[in-house]
């Protein structure tokens, strides 16, 4: 692209140097074989003046310094220009058989050293322009940069939290269990073993699909039904094809273990945690609901592990998503929405 510009600008220069020469009293010819290659030098000179802006940027440098680095840049630019002219002047005149060549190119000599003095200082103003633009779009891309790291930075910290905070709550449930019923509790310290695993590998992962989110779910429920048998009752609702859809790792975790400790085990008969999934549009629609306690006043359903879901949201999708909370005195929902993005065929699951 900048080869291309080269040539443009080199025969616009060539095509008004042909001109002045040809208003001087040059023949056409003549003015063609000196005009065009002093125009393709000269955009060449043009090209080369974004070394004295570096030189001197505008931000940086005093009105002095800047007037003299520009132009010193001018006088030897348009000096050695107007040499080469004379070089081809006496070309044309030698051998190219045009007798008086490098008498009328002394004639029209000043004019050409106007016409570079201010095609130079153009070139000058147009090269800081350019310098301006390049360091806006790489302030620009920093500050993508600086965002995705932050992004980053902020996944990575929510994300840390899900373990520890899921593994305080098992291994609670576990020291209940040890003085109770040592066996179930042995059957719990085996199936959270699986379910951490398996919940390392997914966690590794920045998409999943919805159906490796909900097994996860269900490796889950299967160590807390051992705590509280039949008093949890697990309800899914899923819509066609959402199995495929990919959602970040962990994402349900979180909502069903508030469900089950702010709610179920709040409940000396238990309840049914309902979780459903259902796609309306280009959204994913998916809700973790759980009974409570009309007489506690207390979050009933609410916890650390909203807060990490609705962080999660944000930062993977800023205002395509959205987290709802409702509550009423026997139940308290959770409905979230996010993109509906289908996983690749032929991906690899976990």
């Amino acid at each position: 692209m900048r080869i291309g510009l080269y040539l443009v600008v080199g025969l616009l220069l060539g095509g008004l140097l042909t001109a002045l020469l040809l208003a001087g009293g040059v023949a056409w010819r003549e003015a063609a074989l000196l005009g065009l290659p002093l125009g393709m030098m000269f955009a060449a000179i043009c090209v080369a003046s974004r070394f004295p802006c570096l030189a001197a940027p505008l931000a940086t440098t005093g009105p002095l310094r800047l007037a003299a680095t520009h132009a010193t840049a001018a006088i030897a630019s348009v000096g050695a220009w107007i040499f080469l002219g004379m070089v081809i002047a006496h070309a044309l005149e030698d051998v190219g058989g045009m007798p008086g060549s490098v008498a009328r190119f002394k004639t029209t000599a000043p004019t050409l050293v106007i016409v570079g003095l201010v095609v130079f200082l153009l070139a000058v103003a147009m090269q800081y322009l350019v310098l301006a633009l390049e360091v806006a779009r790489a302030e620009q891309v920093r500050g993508v940069e600086a965002r995705v790291l932050a992004r980053e930075a902020e996944l990575r910290a929510l994300r840390a939290q899900i373990d520890p905070h899921f593994l305080f709550n098992s291994l609670n449930s576990i020291g209940t269990l040890t003085g109770d019923d040592p066996a179930a509790a042995r059957r719990m310290c085996l199936l959270l073993a699986g379910f951490m695993r398996r919940s390392l590998v997914l966690g590794a992962r920045d998409r999943i699909p919805l159906s490796e989110e909900l097994a996860l779910a269900g490796d889950y429920l299967s160590i807390e039904k051992v705590r509280f048998g039949a008093r949890l009752t697990v309800q899914q609702e899923l819509g066609d094809g959402v199995g495929d859809l990919l959602v970040p790792p962990l994402l349900l975790q979180p909502l069903i273990e508030n469900a089950v400790r702010h709610g179920v085990a709040q409940l000396g008969e238990g309840g049914v945690l309902r979780i459903a999934a259902r796609r309306s549009g280009t959204a994913l629609l998916l809700e973790v609901a759980n009974p409570r306690d009309p007489q506690r006043s207390g979050r009933g359903g609410a916890g650390l592990g909203i807060e990490n879901v609705r962080g999660r949201l944000r930062t993977l999708y800023g205002d395509q998503s959205r987290m709802e909370i409702a509550k009423d005195e026997h139940s308290f929902r959770v409905n979230l929405t996010l993109p509906a993005v289908a996983a690749p065929t032929g991906g690899t699951r976990a």
